[in-house]
């Protein structure tokens, strides 16, 4: 089976550049994140694994979705009880809106939280390293 991802030499590249090898797996994976905007957790992203390869199992995304973490390569998005979701690693910082009705996922565009935060914690003698705001709403 051939992927969208090894096909694509960026992300071949952003793979091995952390270390990683280039398996199908992780093709398969990377190839899922990187064209989808909806904030998958791992449940959602082995459906999706699986209608390109029918032979990735769940714990196989779970592994990989760690090591694509832990290489800094995704990020990890924790909401409260609710199972993690991920995303690439964006190329510019935003911050998320989860609608507490129905559990939607809305990234926030923008430099104006975090130029506050940086404000308000230089004021307090601090310098930001790395932040990610999660704003629990509901539509009015």
């Amino acid at each position: 089976m051939v992927t969208a991802l090894e096909n694509d030499p960026d992300y071949r590249k952003m793979l091995r550049d952390a270390g990683l090898r280039v398996t199908p797996q992780r093709a398969s994976i990377v190839t899922i994140l990187s064209e989808t905007d909806d904030h998958p957790n791992v449940e959602d992203l082995y459906e999706k694994v699986r209608a390109l390869d029918d032979t990735v199992s769940v714990a196989t995304v779970y592994r990989t979705m760690s090591v694509l973490e832990n290489a800094g390569l995704v990020r990890k998005l924790v909401m409260d009880d609710a199972p993690a979701r991920y995303e690439m690693m964006p190329h510019t910082e935003h911050d998320h809106l989860v609608d507490l009705e129905s559990g939607d996922l809305v990234e926030i565009p923008g430099t104006e939280i975090a130029e506050l935060m940086s404000r308000v914690a230089a004021e307090l003698g601090y310098q930001i390293v790395s932040h990610h705001t999660v704003i629990r709403a509901r539509k009015t």
